[in-house]
């Protein structure tokens, strides 16, 4: 299989789950014209990103763009690397009903408490960071929090954080930075930071919220 096959594949593949795909660049032209060669010859090294409307971009040539990493995709050998999102209601009540007074989505919740403690109440992080959204004791106090390691306290105490970065920043992918990060970094390099965990930890969140979206009604 060569590599315009192998870009078919992904996208069929990825139709097959229900993912929302875009491509960008010569690798739309690859799905839209087989058996073509394109500018330049063979199709190069395929990336991906996942924005923060859970829509997938592909592309065979990123052009500097960071937000696209590397996919495994010659012969399909693998499927494309993703992050498995946790599956649990345990907590769906209570996120819904918190979400739901600070207007923020239940599934990002959701995806965050997912992210942060794998929905593990009484988690502590090396940093001292507590309970199901990770409070540090200094955020969970200026936001009321008396103890963290009560769920209903710190999904209210995270919810409301998490809604100020979001009005802070106008959007999904720079409030998680910053939720992960902290609003310093995120001013400091007018965007998401470039460091490795907090990227990595805004694309696993946002893969998170796509597979949460079903388990709240609208």
């Amino acid at each position: 299989m060569d590599r315009l096959d192998s870009i078919r594949e992904l996208a069929r593949r990825a139709i097959a789950r229900g993912e929302i795909l875009a491509f960008a660049g010569l690798a739309l032209a690859a799905l839209l014209a087989p058996g073509e060669a394109l500018a330049g010859g063979r199709v190069g090294g395929i990336y991906k990103y996942v924005d923060e409307r859970g829509v997938t971009h592909f592309t065979n040539r990123p052009r500097g763009d960071r937000r696209f990493k590397p996919v495994e995709v010659f012969g399909m050998a693998r499927p494309i690397p993703k992050y498995k999102a946790p599956k649990t209601t345990r907590y769906d009540p209570l996120i819904h009903a918190t979400a739901a007074r600070t207007g923020v989505p239940p599934a990002l919740v959701k995806a965050v408490i997912a992210a942060e403690s794998a929905f593990n109440s009484r988690a502590v992080s090396v940093k001292g960071a507590q309970g199901l959204m990770q409070l540090m004791p200094a955020t969970a106090a200026s936001l009321g929090v008396r103890d963290a390691f009560v769920p209903e306290e710190n999904v209210a105490g995270g919810t409301a954080y998490l809604r100020e970065m979001i009005d802070r920043y106008g959007d999904i992918s720079r409030a998680l930075a910053a939720y992960n990060a902290g609003p310093t970094a995120v001013d400091r390099y007018g965007g998401i930071p470039p460091y490795r965990e907090t990227r990595a930890y805004v694309e696993r969140v946002l893969t998170y919220y796509r597979h949460y979206h079903g388990d709240f009604p609208r």
